[in-house]
This record gives C-alpha cells, sequence and structure tokens, in this order.
C-alpha cells in the first residue's frame, strides 16, 4: 500500500513579497499565543480560527488553488537578520516590529475539502481517526524555511513541507495534525526545534484545538529519539509538550509501549558492564566511571546514565578544533592541505613547522630529506585538489532537474548520516538502500548518488573512489578541519590551520596543526563527546537488548515495539469556565440511524467524536437544538441538512424554557434528528475514505497504521509486508497468498515440506495452550499417519 504526500496543491501568481511590511501588524514570537497575546478566545476552535484571522492576520494577493492565504509577521527582538528585518521598519500597527529584529512570517491557509484534490485526510486514517467525518475546511499553519521568507511561495506547497520549520495542519472540528518541525539540525537558521514546538503548543492552547496527533520519526546522529528519549523520560521528545501514545504500528497497544519502557530504563550498569568483553568492556566501564564521576547522584540504571548524559551534553566544555576520522576505508587523496598564497600566511607556517622541528629536535626525533620532499610535493597537489570541492548546496542551485534545490540538500544529507552511521565506506548499492529508509524517490536518490562527488556536504566532503581491497567504487566522507569547509585557511577563527595526513596501507588519521593547542578526540576518551557516548550506549545495549547476561528474544521485542510506536497526540479537555457561557458535547445518537435512513453509522469501528457547542447562560433549549443544527452543518460535509428533532434527557421540556437549570454545562448530549447525508456526495463520509478493504494482520493489526502493507490476491485481506516476509527493500510479489489462503490451496501432505523458518514462524506464532490442545485432541492413530504421511 503505497502512500502519497496529501494535499498536494500548487501555488498560483507566484509574487516575491517584503516581510517586513510596514503595513502589516507584528506580534512577539516568543510570546504570540500567550493569554490575551493577541486576544482571549473563549468558543469553539470552528469560530476561534475565523476570528483569529478576522483580527490578527492580512490577506495576500496570492492563492493557493483557490484557497485563501493570510500572513501574521512575527518579531523576534532578541535577534537580529537581512533575512526578516534589520530595519526600523520591521512591523506596525503591533508595535513589536520597530527594534529591527528577526520577522517571521505565519502563513494560515483555509483549504475547501468540497475543492481539493485530496479530499480525505491519510493522516486521519494512519492515526486512527478512519471513522471521523470528513470535515469541511481543513487549516494550515505554516512557518517556511528561511530563505523562502521573502519568496514564500515558489511552487508547490506541500511537496516539500518535510523542510518548513512549522507545518500543521487542523481541521475545522479541533482535530489535528503536526506534519512538521524542523530547529537547527533541520536548516533553521534562528530557531531551535524547542521553540518552534514551543510556538506551536501556544497556538493551539489559545485557539482551543482539541487533539493534535504528530508521527514521531526524528532522529539524531541516527538515534530514533523516540527510543532513546523514551528510555531517558519515559516519553518521546514531543511528551514534554503533553503529547502520549495513541496508536501503534504492527499491532503494538499501550500497554505493550509502557511495559517496554519500563523494562529497558531499568538495565542496571553493573550488568550491563559485564556482558562486554575485551576493549569493549574496557570502553563501556570508561564511560560509565566517566559520567559518574560528573553526577552529583548515583548512576545505577541506563535510564539514570542516559537522562544525566542528555541533561548535562551542553554544559560540557567544547574543544575549539577538533577532527576525528569518520571512516575507516578512505580513498588515496589529501584534499585537506593549507593552501594559502599569501606571504604572511606562508611565514605563519613556516614558523609552525620550525617550531615542531624545534620540539622534534629536542625530544631526539629526527626527520628525513625524503619525508620533507614528499611534504612539499603533497602540498602542490593539494593546491590542486582543492579546488576541485565545492559546496553541494551552490551545485544543487546550478544543477539542471526536476527536483528543487532542497530536494537535493535534503537527500545529499540522508546520504551523509548513512555514511556516518556505516562508519566505512558504501557501495553504491548498499547507500542507495539505506537512503531509501528515508526517502522513497529512488529517482531522486539515483539522480544524487550519480552527482555527488568531491562535493562539501555540512562539515564533510563526499568522495567516490576504487577500494583497492574490494575493486570496487565506494562512497566516503571526511569531516573537514574548521568552522567552514569552504573557508580559506586565512579566515578560520582559530587561525591558519595546516592539515596533514598521515596515510597507512588501510586507514587514514586527519590531524591539525594550529597556532593554539589541539586536542584529539577518540572513541577511547568519554566524556568530550557526549553523543558519540550516548550512540555507543544506543548501539550497543538498547538496540542489542542487554539483560542480565544474556540476550533475550523479550527485551529486542520491547526495542523494537517503542520503535513501533510513532504516532503520539495531545489532547486539550473541555474546559469549563467561570463566564455566561454553557459548554456541551453533542453526539449523534446511534439509535437514529434505525429508522430506515438511507445512511448508516459503520458499527465495525468507534463512533464518530461528538462537536463541541458554546451557547450564552439564557439560551432556551430550542435556541440550543437550532445552534447544534447549525455547528453540525457548517463542521461536516454529510450533515449539511440534518435537523435536530430531538435531545435525549430533554423531551419534558418545551423549546422555549431556559437551558439554565435544566443540564449541567459540560455535559454529552445525545442529538436524534434526520435528513442525514440529503445535499451531500455520498463519497466525502468518513476520513478514512470511500474504499472498502479489510486488515487483518497476524501481528493483531486491525486497520491501517500508515505500514507498507500488500493485499492477498485470493480474500484481499490486507496485512503488513514486514509480517509476511517481505523486506522493505523488497518490491511486492505479483502473486501474493496469506497463509490462510495458502494453507487451504496446499494438500494437506504438502504442509509438512514448509522452510524451517515458516515452521518456527507459525508454530511460535501459537499459544502454549492451543499447540498442546491440538497434540492430545488428536488420535494415537491420526498421529501416526500424520507422521508416516510425512515422508518420516
Amino acid at each position: 500500500m503505497e502512500k502519497k504526500n496529501p494535499n498536494t496543491i500548487k501555488i498560483k501568481n507566484n509574487k516575491k513579497r517584503k516581510v517586513n511590511d510596514v503595513n502589516k501588524r507584528s506580534y512577539g514570537f516568543h510570546t504570540f499565543g500567550d493569554p490575551g497575546c493577541p486576544c482571549d478566545f473563549s468558543g469553539t476552535f470552528r469560530d476561534n480560527i475565523r476570528e483569529f484571522i478576522l483580527k490578527c492576520c492580512e490577506i495576500e494577493d496570492w492563492s493557493v488553488e483557490g484557497c485563501p492565504v493570510w500572513c501574521t509577521l512575527l518579531v523576534d527582538e532578541r535577534r537580529r537578520s537581512g533575512i526578516g528585518g534589520g530595519g526600523g521598519d520591521g512591523g506596525g500597527g503591533g508595535g513589536d516590529g520597530g527594534g529591527g529584529g528577526v520577522v517571521v512570517p505565519l502563513y494560515t491557509i483555509e483549504e475547501s475539502v468540497k475543492h481539493s484534490l485530496q479530499p480525505f485526510c491519510d493522516q486521519c486514517r494512519c492515526i486512527g481517526w478512519s471513522h471521523h467525518f470528513v470535515s469541511k475546511r481543513r487549516y494550515h499553519l505554516i512557518i517556511p524555511v528561511e530563505n523562502d521568507w521573502h519568496k514564500f511561495p515558489n511552487k508547490s506547497l506541500f511537496d516539500d513541507h518535510q523542510t518548513h520549520l512549522l507545518h500543521g495542519l487542523i481541521h475545522c472540528n479541533g482535530f489535528g495534525h503536526l506534519l512538521s518541525i524542523n530547529g537547527f539540525e533541520g536548516g533553521s537558521k534562528f530557531f531551535c526545534g524547542r521553540e518552534i514546538m514551543d510556538l506551536w503548543d501556544r497556538i493551539c492552547t489559545a485557539l482551543r484545538a482539541r487533539k493534535i496527533a504528530v508521527e514521531d520519526v526524528s532522529k539524531k546522529r541516527s538515534m530514533d529519539l523516540r527510543l532513546l528519549y523514551g528510555v531517558a523520560y519515559g516519553h518521546p521528545w514531543f511528551g514534554r509538550w503533553g503529547y502520549q501514545f495513541c496508536h501503534g504500528s504492527f499491532g503494538v497497544t499501550e500497554h505493550n509501549y509502557n511495559t517496554a519502557i519500563d523494562m529497558l530504563s531499568s538495565y542496571n550498569l553493573d550488568k550491563i558492564v559485564e556482558n562486554f568483553r575485551g576493549k569493549d568492556r574496557n570502553h563501556m566501564e570508561k564511560i560509565i566511571r566517566t559520567y559518574r564521576e560528573m553526577s552529583e547522584t548515583h548512576l545505577i540504571t541506563i535510564r539514570d546514565l542516559s537522562r544525566f548524559m542528555l541533561i548535562t551534553h551542553k554544559a560540557l566544555p567544547k574543544p575549539h578544533s577538533v577532527v576525528k576520522p569518520i571512516t575507516r576505508s578512505v580513498p588515496q587523496r589529501q584534499p585537506f592541505q593549507d593552501v594559502s598564497n599569501k606571504q604572511n600566511n606562508n611565514s605563519k607556517s613556516n614558523n609552525i613547522n620550525s617550531k615542531s622541528k624545534e620540539n622534534d629536535s629536542k625530544n631526539g626525533n629526527s626527520k628525513n630529506k625524503d619525508n620533507d620532499s614528499n611534504k612539499s610535493k603533497s602540498n602542490k597537489v593539494s593546491t590542486k585538489n582543492h579546488s576541485k570541492y565545492r559546496k553541494f548546496k551552490s551545485f544543487a542551485a546550478q544543477m539542471a532537474s526536476r527536483w528543487p534545490p532542497r530536494r537535493l540538500e535534503y537527500a545529499a544529507d540522508v546520504i551523509v548520516d548513512a555514511l556516518k552511521e556505516k562508519g566505512s565506506g558504501m557501495s553504491r548499492q548498499d547507500l542507495r538502500e539505506a537512503a531509501r529508509l528515508h526517502i522513497g524517490d529512488t529517482g531522486l536518490l539515483d539522480f544524487v548518488l550519480k552527482s555527488i562527488n568531491n562535493l562539501i556536504v555540512g562539515k564533510y566532503v563526499v568522495l567516490r573512489a576504487m577500494n583497492l581491497e574490494t575493486r570496487t567504487l565506494e562512497f566516503t566522507i571526511h569531516e573537514l578541519p574548521g568552522e567552514d569547509a569552504c573557508e580559506t585557511p586565512e579566515s578560520s577563527p582559530d587561525g591558519p590551520v595546516a592539515a596533514c595526513h598521515t596515510t597507512t596501507t588501510t586507514t587514514t588519521t586527519i590531524t591539525t596543526a594550529t597556532t593554539t593547542t589541539t586536542t584529539h578526540i577518540t572513541h577511547d576518551t568519554p566524556g568530550l563527546d557526549v553523543y558519540s557516548d550516548v550512540l555507543y550506549l544506543y548501539r550497543e545495549v538498547l538496540l542489542q537488548g542487554y539483560d542480565g547476561k544474556t540476550i533475550t528474544e523479550l527485551s529486542q521485542l520491547s526495542t523494537q515495539a517503542i520503535l513501533d510506536s510513532k504516532h503520539f497526540v495531545r489532547e486539550w479537555p473541555l474546559r469549563d469556565e467561570e463566564d455566561f457561557f454553557l459548554r456541551f458535547v453533542c453526539r449523534l445518537k446511534p439509535s437514529l440511524f434505525e429508522y430506515g435512513y438511507e445512511y448508516e453509522l459503520n458499527q465495525s469501528c468507534s463512533p464518530p467524536p461528538g462537536e463541541l457547542v458554546v451557547v450564552p447562560i439564557h439560551t432556551t433549549i430550542g435556541e440550543l437544538k437550532t445552534e447544534i443544527e447549525c455547528t453540525l452543518r457548517d463542521t461536516y460535509c454529510l450533515l449539511e441538512s440534518f435537523r435536530v428533532t430531538e435531545i435525549e434527557g430533554m423531551e419534558e421540556f418545551e423549546d422555549e424554557e431556559v437551558l439554565f437549570g435544566a443540564v449541567e454545562s459540560g455535559a454529552d448530549l445525545w442529538v436524534l434528528g434526520n435528513g442525514l447525508g440529503e445535499g451531500s456526495s455520498d463519497a466525502l463520509k468518513y476520513e478514512g475514505g470511500v474504499d472498502s478493504w479489510t486488515v487483518d494482520c497476524s501481528c493483531g493489526a486491525k486497520d491501517d497504521d500508515g505500514e507498507r502493507m500488500v493485499a492477498c490476491d485470493i480474500c484481499e485481506v490486507w496485512q503488513h509486508t514486514r509480517c509476511s516476509g517481505i523486506d522493505d527493500a523488497d518490491a511486492v510479489p505479483r502473486l501474493f497468498l496469506c497463509a490462510n489462503c495458502n494453507a487451504s490451496l496446499m494438500p494437506s501432505n504438502e504442509h509438512y515440506y514448509m522452510e524451517p523458518e515458516g515452521m518456527i514462524e507459525q508454530d511460535y506464532s501459537m499459544e502454549p495452550e492451543s499447540m498442546l490442545g491440538q497434540v492430545y485432541s488428536m488420535e494415537p492413530e491420526s498421529m501416526l499417519g500424520q507422521v508416516y504421511s510425512s515422508g518420516y
């Protein structure tokens, strides 16, 4: 089951705009959404978003496929930049933009579902909200990447939604999805992920959203944060804002998730050390001892250690000049040399070399003339090779391709991350398969792999050369000395850098000589690079699943259960405030559909959520019925002509009676009525769409969870490819039969000629009681008959 990017909408009337327009109202970035800023919203999200657009936004002169677009300017006075501000016209009516801070555009786009190319919500289907009625409107709140603040939008709004600093989608009923959050590591120049997430949380709280879901696939240095933070804190990174487990993939339940978290986080550090041997054991002991000495409290479990490392990593001293070998297999190149052409820099380099020679002579060391001649030759080669290396960002901007530069840069970052995780050279095929786990567009990957060579991505240079041992072309990466790979040596913040390569037959060690003392960091020095230590624990302990002195299947299943739990949700419960309004949750009573109407509720899933209604305290029962009708008609496509006839529990009251005192505020009201589906399209019913397909997987999944699936060609029941033994990198077979259909077609005597893996999988998938029941329920004669018929 292939998933497409939802809500692909093209941009019309692309015009450059000036972000710091003096006529635009602006608000503080770090206070926007606080109580009273920009104003207090007391209604439902459906009404609050309209008030927000009216009072806090300015209409733009371009549209998105006919959908209107509004802009709100947010000013961060603590930062200055030439992108969003820098002058005295950073803002207007709001009064917060006159200081020349960074001006951030927040776009609000109202999408009409009836006119959308994607009327159904893929996120709702994957999160377990397929049974929700299709809402009439969707609101997108977007902060684009900084480079697009002047020219956004450029081509397609949602094709590159993963590159936006913020992209949230909220249905008009208050249920929504956080699609994208990108801080510094995601491309932001000014804001970290926490600051953007704080802004999003304040906006949702102020507008009174009901539930916001997020699919957490965030990584840091190839580590899945939901596993790392789950062990360290007991919740994912989004948990600090109240996001909790919502829907697990591959049949994982909330109980499975919590049990797995508790099990992995309770690993004893002393017992973990006992599982290592040789150098690995010494290194693990060094890591634990280093951080125990730093901590004021005793670190006992892996949770204690990982939490302490994550909390204190920012406070640890960081060396100014650090170069680490990234790969073990490198091409025969010497790219990182001092190529200064200025006389003063040459004199500085000579001074450095002379000092090093004096030190060597004091220590009794000597160098032969051959080495000196080789150094002079290598300097000439380095001067020639240095011009070959270009930044991939500028290279991508000049490439003639059908993908935007941001997509190319994202693919290059994924390739570099894969090489970093591998720790050695990779062939093109291996690198392609590793990158496919993050990028589904194979055409994009092939294009980048074909082009990326002698290019700088971030602080690494990507090279492609022949491996002398395997005789195959391999991709390798090397970390560059200095803050910026493209800086000339004289502009380096640490002074002129003379980088040299000490080459052996199989490895290359990169060292630096600077005017200041250089610190060399290796994996034998715990505490200097905290994330390297965390990565070691992540790979060797969490992924391996140590439990006591053995690697148990249960601990490995616990790790997999956490990794399979990607969907989290935050709920804002109904607040009954002390004001002059009454608030109710109105639900359609299932018995409403027993009177022969055309439409019926889907009884195979949960009923749709109720809708919030806010009325004044002096409202009559008749006015409440009218308000419920208007609310349901305005919110859902299926209920455009719905008429309320009765409210359960209020049958004895007249419509003229005042509501206050008859029912308590905050209660659930069950509504009866008619006109369901009249005047609306039959297709726009549930967010799950009109396709009637069944999911019944061996893992226990009964609904789409967003994972890759395949349908049986006989019974047409869908199940996960992973559970069916199909690797993610493999194509789905043209003819696929599920286990049940395969067993029904296979003769009984052939059942015992299964592959050993299949026999093990089938045996262990049964409950022990059922296995014993099958054995002892058989007659001895039939048991012997089956044994002899199987060929034994």
